[in-house]
């Protein structure tokens, strides 16, 4: 018996990463899904886009665990388009259960090189695509008296990170919109929640520009750049994999979480509770470049 048997859930973000894990991981514990994915290009990425055979990866492997998956390439920034979405979900389903709000890009640029097609396209995306997604699905849940929806935050909500201002921005707005919408939506028994992850192997981390970024240097390999990775966290890991946040997802969509509702759950090694001055894993490697600088 599974912990969302004879739920559906919407995911956004579905085609790959995370998004994927978190479809696999519902349907396994009974959910029927609804895999949603712009798989089109964005401006100014420094990795390339999901596609539509990625989204059918993901049906596929729904399907596999013999559950039923509606897929639907469209952009979450559109209004119409995930009224839609909802609509045709409602009439293969009967109704959504469990939302999450799991998509977003990531740029790297400080303030200077921030200019406004960065900004708008991280905002548009992260903030209001999260609010255009939702608002499509809230009527249906107060219709229903029920619902679960989960916001994929940051740890960037949590500490403070350089280069990532319109990042950062876009994600504390998530934070806020979960705050209140739980409040707004409680009387319907609709729980909102968020998930804020550290740095997770996919394909908005595993890029060779931000692998370049954290080794330190062009043409790096992953190997170089996890002692980087590895000194932002207090337990000893570099990158989180997706499935350790789809279990965290699986709580909050499933009935354990009932009573919960308004926070920001950090899974993310410690991030967010670093203690000040030079993490032991960056000492570390601060020592042995210096053991290699004297050999």
């Amino acid at each position: 018996m599974g912990r969302l048997d004879g739920k559906v859930a919407m995911i956004s973000g579905a085609a790959r990463g995370q998004g994927r894990s978190h479809a696999v991981t519902f349907a396994r514990e009974g959910a029927q899904i609804v895999a949603v994915d712009i798989c089109a290009p964005l401006p100014r990425l420094a990795y390339a886009p999901a596609t539509p055979d990625d989204l059918a990866e993901t049906v596929r492997l729904v399907e596999d665990l013999d559950q039923r998956c509606m897929a639907a390439q469209a952009d979450a920034r559109d209004s119409a388009a995930m009224l839609s979405v909802v609509d045709s979900a409602i009439q293969e389903f009967g109704r959504i259960d469990i939302l999450h709000v799991n998509h977003g890009v990531c740029h790297s640029a400080m303030w200077h090189d921030t200019d406004d097609e960065i900004w708008d396209t991280a905002i548009s995306t992260i903030l209001t695509g999260t609010w255009r997604v939702t608002r499509a699905v809230i009527p249906q849940m107060v219709e229903q008296g029920s619902g679960s929806i989960i916001f994929t935050s940051s740890s960037a909500t949590v500490r403070t990170y350089y280069g990532l201002t319109h990042y950062t921005a876009a994600k504390m707005g998530v934070v806020g919109l979960m705050r209140t919408l739980s409040a707004e939506l409680a009387q319907h028994s609709i729980r909102v929640n968020a998930i804020a992850p550290g740095a997770v192997a996919s394909e908005m981390t595993l890029n060779q520009p931000m692998i370049d970024l954290f080794a330190g240097r062009t043409g790096a390999t992953l190997e170089e750049a996890e002692p980087t990775y590895a000194s932002f966290n207090l337990l000893p890991v570099a990158l989180l994999q997706p499935d350790e946040i789809s279990k965290a997802a699986l709580f909050l969509a499933s009935d354990e979480s009932r009573y919960v509702t308004g926070i920001n759950l950090s899974v993310d090694a410690g991030v967010g509770n670093q203690p000040p001055g030079i993490p032991p894993a960056a000492s570390e490697e601060l020592a042995g470049l210096q053991q290699r600088v004297r050999a």
